[in-house]
């Protein structure tokens, strides 16, 4: 694309419970991960840090009741401590009622042990009165690895340099840009200068920038996919530009409508569709670009979760293809928190410097000290250990809520599942329609988001299609939101 006037984002053991521990006692990876910064305390406080862990565990329901724990030998080993500690561990909680053992029977955790009502983990805050919320966008922030990070703090301060506390470069760090260069071209098949890429507040100031960038260049209207995300228009609207909604097929975005439409910019999720979960084809996503050169336009790819594919690789950034047509945004806000404010844009590099100068004005970099700590979190291996412990708890809940829906909403089509953090459940039509079906799923407390709030009309063929969030919420968590909808009669609606 053109610069002309008018022409248009710890070294602890962190491997899986042994084959013949963990994992086939159903002792699940979630429940188990979370055991591991009690296994890396301090000598003297580890005891009483695993017996803790353990016992959060089973209150949280992470472990629920009846599940078997692995043997305190298997258990020791796969969290390298020994297994006095394990053993003392077992024995307390089962003096509690936590748990029940009996000789050449394993333990177990306890039927008299009730979880919290579902939804009562703080895990993002939510309206009043709602017990589960569905609603996507959110990944389990208690997954997120305060051990391994504040480590990673800790090493970071003792060693920065105090010019480096300074102002940072608009860009950011040169360490991270060069960490995140690797990454996404090893992960994501992006073409990634260090030179390009500018470090930013995650997608939503990464599309921010772009949208003052364009309007700079007199471009006043931007495509946006019909259905999408509306956060997307709102983030075009704030730097004075028009989004226009164009429609999707089952290939990806329609290209005879954009063209039709005279945008020269359009945002698009193609690895991963939001909300409907498709990849685009191949021959889509050559279409796509066929039209931008043809343009002189710009395609702005939006990668929010394209590092959870369950189905086999992950699909390519598109950005690869045409990196001077393309600008690639992505951010760690599903795969470590968005409360961390860490994203990136590598754009085409006509528009580079001009992005520089525009993020240089708007708040003169982002902090030095976060950006180093994800540095070297990416460096020493930290992220890719994050992208696996995630991807095995995500499946693992897509699979929960499958499964949930067959059982309670039998006839259910589910679509969407092969990657990302949220599932389409198209409901036959003798559970609608769907305002009579939201309403008695907000009267029983469960937040729902409707595949028509993403800027689709409801379904002609009567059939009541949700977009489902599952990656924050714990697998019993899921089974009993998706009964309580089955059993829902109320009024009032959360979206």
């Amino acid at each position: 694309m053109t610069s002309s006037g008018t022409n248009p984002g710890t070294g602890s053991h962190t491997g899986g419970p042994s084959a013949g521990g963990a994992r086939s006692s159903g002792f699940g990876s979630a429940a188990w991960e979370l055991l591991l910064p009690a296994a890396g305390a301090p000598a003297r406080r580890r005891g009483r840090a695993l017996q803790s862990a353990l016992r959060e565990a089973v209150r949280s329901g992470r472990l629920a009741p009846g599940t078997r724990l692995p043997s305190s030998r298997a258990l020791a080993a796969d969290l390298r401590v020994s297994r006095g500690l394990v053993t003392e561990a077992y024995e307390q909680l089962a003096a509690e009622g936590y748990l029940r053992s009996g000789r050449g029977a394993g333990t177990w955790v306890s039927e008299s042990v009730r979880a919290p009502v579902p939804g009562a983990r703080d895990l993002a805050p939510r309206a009043a009165g709602v017990r589960v919320d569905f609603r996507p966008g959110t990944p389990d922030l208690s997954l997120f690895p305060r051990a391994a990070w504040a480590a990673a703090h800790r090493s970071v301060l003792g060693r920065l340099p105090h010019g480096a506390l300074g102002y940072p470069d608009p860009r950011g760090l040169p360490a991270l840009r060069d960490a995140l260069a690797a990454l996404l071209a090893r992960r994501r098949g992006v073409v990634a200068d260090p030179e390009r890429l500018v470090v930013c507040s995650g997608v939503a100031q990464a599309t921010t920038l772009l949208g003052f960038v364009l309007r700079g260049r007199g471009i006043r209207t931007v495509g946006v996919e019909d259905p999408g995300s509306p956060e997307h228009s709102e983030l075009f609207g704030s730097a004075g530009i028009t989004a226009v909604d164009l429609p999707l097929d089952a290939e990806g975005l329609a290209v005879d409508p954009l063209v039709r439409s005279g945008v020269r910019a359009v945002l698009t999720t193609p690895a991963h569709q939001f909300p409907t979960g498709i990849a685009y084809s191949a021959q889509r996503r050559s279409r796509l670009l066929d039209w931008a050169r043809e343009v002189d336009g710009l395609i702005v790819e939006d990668d929010y979760d394209g590092d959870f594919r369950y189905d086999r690789a992950a699909v390519g950034a598109l950005q690869g293809l045409d990196p001077e047509h393309v600008a690639y945004t992505g951010s760690v806000s599903k795969s470590l928190a968005p409360g961390l404010r860490l994203g990136w844009l590598l754009a085409p590099a006509a528009m580079t410097e001009e992005i520089i100068a525009r993020k240089r004005t708007m708040d003169l970099g982002n902090p030095a000290v976060d950006q180093a700590v994800l540095a070297d979190f990416v460096v020493r291996g930290g992220y890719d250990r994050q992208l696996r412990r995630c991807q095995r708890a995500y499946r693992e809940r897509r699979d929960t809520l499958t499964s949930a829906l067959a059982k309670h909403f039998p006839g259910t089509e589910v679509t969407g599942i092969a990657a990302g953090l949220h599932a389409i459940a198209a409901l036959p039509e003798r559970y609608g329609p769907e305002p009579a079906l939201l309403a008695r799923a907000a009267a029983a407390g469960i937040a729902l988001r409707p595949l028509s709030a993403c800027g689709t009309a409801p379904a002609e063929d009567g059939a009541v299609r949700l977009v489902l969030g599952y990656a924050h919420l714990a697998p019993p968590e899921i089974e009993a939101g998706v009964r309580m909808l089955a059993d829902s009669r109320g009024c009032r609606v959360f979206i």
